[in-house]
């Protein structure tokens, strides 16, 4: 009977990363819920607010999200009143977004927590070592755009 391969998870890099991953977006989670947005309209609303996008399509890119969960996302932004859709100037089967006043207040009371989040988790490593990180993760995520579209 053969031995079982050796595999220690804790150790492995997928395991960390999800690790360091759930704890950033626990942490964003628990004070978005406070403005009634998850981690997906906020992003959205940061696309749309401080990006400038204004089409779905550029928004699924933008947050790494299909289509669908782009159109979902934006229904519920557009039923809290934090955005508005139109259809396109020029081509009426495409879809203009846009904040609305309310959405505009719910980014300014949002960045603050984002920025807070990325601070308390940067705050444990030197300038070096975070410039090091995002350089590695940057090298890590280049060119795999199209796997984001699958998951």
């Amino acid at each position: 009977m053969q031995d079982p391969p050796s595999y220690s998870l804790h150790d492995s890099l997928g395991y960390r990363l999800s690790l360091a991953a759930r704890l950033q977006e626990r942490r964003l989670d628990d004070g978005l819920r406070q403005l009634g947005l998850s981690r997906t309209t906020w992003c959205l609303l940061l696309g749309v607010g401080s990006e400038g996008l204004r089409h779905p399509s550029d928004l699924a890119q933008f947050v790494g999200i299909d289509r669908t969960a782009t159109s979902r996302a934006l229904r519920q932004l557009e039923a809290a009143g934090l955005i508005a859709r139109k259809p396109g100037v020029g081509d009426r089967r495409t879809t203009e977004v846009s904040l609305t006043d309310q959405g505009r207040e719910a980014l300014v009371r949002g960045v603050p927590m984002a920025e807070a989040n990325n601070a308390a988790m940067a705050a444990k490593l030197s300038a070096d070592e975070l410039d090091t990180l995002h350089r590695l993760l940057s090298r890590l995520t280049r060119g795999e755009a199209t796997a984001l579209e699958r998951i």
